[in-house]
């Protein structure tokens, strides 16, 4: 089955922002290094942030009248979802149990998804927090 007009838009929304997300991830992964069998600093920044702002996008647009329904798709299945790397996260789990730091693997691999569900959570908190101060000046 093929796209319609809407659809193609929104995968079209999709795709440029998996871009822009992707390519942002992998400039920062190159810029950088995990040193091998040491805990990935950039993965577990790039998953905690893309998760906080997660938690603001869907938080800003669930209090629009009406937001363009191109911005879901666009921002945070593609930038947000490009960018936050959660296959990364995995590969890097079994490359630290790889070098031995069986210890730090676990650790790894029950963190980050603990901490990127938090972080989702504080940027819901914030942006309410910011919304409610603003409407109450």
């Amino acid at each position: 089955m093929r796209p319609t007009g809407s659809g193609v838009r929104v995968l079209a929304a999709v795709a440029a922002g998996g871009v822009v997300g992707a390519e942002t991830r992998y400039l920062l992964g190159v810029t950088f290094p995990a040193a091998p069998g040491a805990w990935p600093w950039t993965t577990f920044g790039i998953n905690i942030s893309g998760c906080l702002l997660i938690g603001v996008l869907y938080t800003v647009l669930a209090g629009m009248d009406r937001p363009s329904p191109l911005l879901r798709p666009a921002l945070g299945v593609g930038v947000l979802g490009g960018y936050t790397t959660f296959s990364t996260w995995s590969v890097e789990t079994l490359q630290l149990a790889a070098h031995g730091r069986y210890g730090l693997a676990l650790g790894y691999a029950l963190t980050v998804p603990v901490t990127a569900g938090a972080a989702c959570m504080a940027g819901v908190t914030l942006t309410r927090g910011i919304r409610r101060a603003r409407w109450t000046r």
